[in-house]
């Protein structure tokens, strides 16, 4: 079985990709797992998820020795020329609690989109992920995009971040509705994940 690290403090991000690679054949360790989970997160600098992801996977592959696995994701809103993009996570604030963070970011998304139809609420997540291996060299890079819009009301429990006022495309239904298969098999991290498995699939086949 093969093994990496997953570079991220965030645990549903965490269930999420192991779901889904778990299920094709890998293990998936923590920072925790492998004591690095006090380690400084490096400063992501770059303009788009894509670098963002791959300033993560160098950085904590150099740091651990072992293979990463790092992904940069956020909304994209076109009423609101791509924003939050890649500050949707601290987009209202640096609050230290991830919920209170969360709750500030959904109530600033509707209080910008008050009055926008819903003809015009469209919106998708993007996740960029990169793998590095214990050198630190890059030798895969996916990305996933799961469309939809936006809803005026937050609805749902199962998810995280925006997903309670995230619709899927062409339904009524929030992220936060869906259940954990029901996201993996739609979600921009599920896409990302699988695409970035086959990659490596392919790239270890080609070794032998």
């Amino acid at each position: 079985m093969q093994e990496l690290v997953i570079a991220s403090g965030n645990p549903h991000k965490i269930e999420e990709v192991r779901a889904v690679l778990g299920a094709l054949g890998w293990r998936v360790h923590s920072l925790q797992d492998v004591g690095a989970a006090d380690a400084p997160e490096p400063a992501e600098t770059g303009s788009t998820f894509a670098q963002n992801a791959r300033i993560k996977a160098v950085a904590y592959a150099s740091l651990v020795g072992r293979m990463v696995l790092a992904d940069d994701s956020g909304l994209v809103v076109d009423a609101l020329g791509g924003e939050p993009g890649v500050h949707s996570a601290y987009w209202a604030g640096c609050a230290d609690d991830r919920a209170a963070r969360d709750a500030a970011n959904n109530a600033k998304l509707l209080q910008r989109l008050a009055g926008v139809p819903d003809s015009k609420r469209t919106a998708r997540f993007v996740c960029s992920m990169c793998v590095a291996a214990a050198d630190g060299s890059v030798i895969a890079q996916s990305e996933g995009v799961f469309h939809g819009w936006i809803g005026h009301e937050a609805r749902g429990s199962n998810g995280f971040g925006y997903d309670p006022l995230f619709r899927v495309r062409a339904s009524d239904v929030s992220g936060a509705e869906l259940t954990p298969q029901q996201k993996n098999a739609l979600s921009h991290r599920g896409n990302a994940t699988r695409a970035l498995a086959h990659s490596l699939a392919r790239l270890a086949s080609a070794a032998r």
